[in-house]
């Protein structure tokens, strides 16, 4: 990946990296550590880790305490790994959340970027706390990465800000080198935050619209996207899998943030047919095609990293898949 002077950026790799995506949401601590096992072996690059306390509906079942999860993948991969993403506000505090992510760093040997976002309300308002609007999350999302960037330098911080109160607090493990905090933004005003507080910018799907302005406000580090697949040997089964497992995918508008319980996302959904799955941009069935263009998009789109979650219970069969008729045939 070039900027527009045509020479590449300090911040940005110079060749796109594809990584695997594990759901929390769908998978059990101990399958997710043999997926990135079996990740590594296919050749992917990268893990990406959601970071949840609740699924979006009961479908999907799973949701283990994600910092958990990374120590063990720190045993079983060499790969980079990243959350995608935390929400550091509402349900932890900043402070802790920086002791997690220094442990993360020490583990992983420098291979731990940080993803941080201004969550929803299905994980953070499980403690009775108000939910905030949209500017107030992004204001306590500022402040905490503030907080947890001081923190990881190992230094003792005081701090009474706007949110968060922080009282002689000091890391006393951390990593060396310093812990990388990307951003996601899903919108104009957030992506604007992501490019002056972030180190680098992350979306869920090819929003080149949001990328450009992300570089135009000044964000020069990587961009990550993510996306859904679904690999099955029949298409028809692959789209009900989708449609079972991850219909939220196809809500518009601001529910994903706002509504606060699985049920709501179960009733929300009642509304969504094969036909959406069937017309919208995750890849089902065993087309390599059309796996292969989902993936495209967010390269041509610009993003420098790509992402790739599998929904569905054949994982052998996905990451054969993709280690013979995708992986060698996507544009680096």
């Amino acid at each position: 990946m070039t900027t527009e002077s045509g020479s590449a950026s300090p911040d940005r790799p110079s060749r796109v990296r594809y990584g695997y995506f594990l759901a929390t949401e769908d998978h059990g601590p101990r399958e997710l550590v043999e997926q990135a096992r079996m990740a590594e072996d296919a050749g992917f690059e990268a893990l990406w880790i959601s970071d949840h306390y609740h699924p979006w509906v009961d479908a999907q079942g799973h949701s283990p305490f994600v910092w958990s999860v990374i120590g063990a993948l720190s045993e079983a991969t060499r790969l980079p790994v990243q959350t995608a993403v935390t929400c550091p506000t509402v349900r932890t505090h900043p402070a802790v959340i920086a002791q997690a992510v220094a442990t993360a760093a020490v583990q992983l040997e420098g291979r731990f970027r940080f993803g941080v976002g201004s969550g929803e309300a299905l994980n953070e308002h499980i403690l009775g706390t108000h939910w905030p609007t949209t500017p107030v999350r992004l204001e306590m999302l500022e402040e905490a990465v503030g907080i947890i960037r001081e923190l990881l330098t190992g230094e003792q911080l005081s701090h009474r800000g706007t949110h968060y109160t922080v009282q002689n607090a000091r890391l006393y493990t951390v990593p060396e080198d310093t812990v990388p905090i990307d951003v996601s933004g899903f919108g104009p005003i957030a992506t604007d935050l992501a490019a002056r507080i972030g180190d680098g910018y992350i979306s869920m799907g090819p929003e080149g619209d949001l990328l450009n302005r992300y570089r135009e406000r000044g964000g020069t580090g990587p961009a990550s996207s993510g996306v859904k697949a679904c690999w099955d040997p029949d298409r028809d089964n692959a789209v009900r899998t989708v449609l079972r497992c991850w219909p939220n995918l196809f809500l518009p508008g601001e529910m994903a943030s706002l509504l606060p319980d699985p049920r709501h996302f179960e009733q929300a959904t009642q509304l969504i047919t094969e036909r959406h799955v069937e017309d919208g941009p995750v890849p089902c069935g065993p087309d390599a095609e059309a796996h292969i263009k989902a993936l495209t998009a967010s390269v041509d789109a610009g993003f420098d990293h790509v992402y790739v979650s599998q929904i569905g219970p054949d994982m052998r069969g996905f990451f054969d898949f993709y280690r013979d008729e995708v992986l060698p045939h996507l544009p680096r």
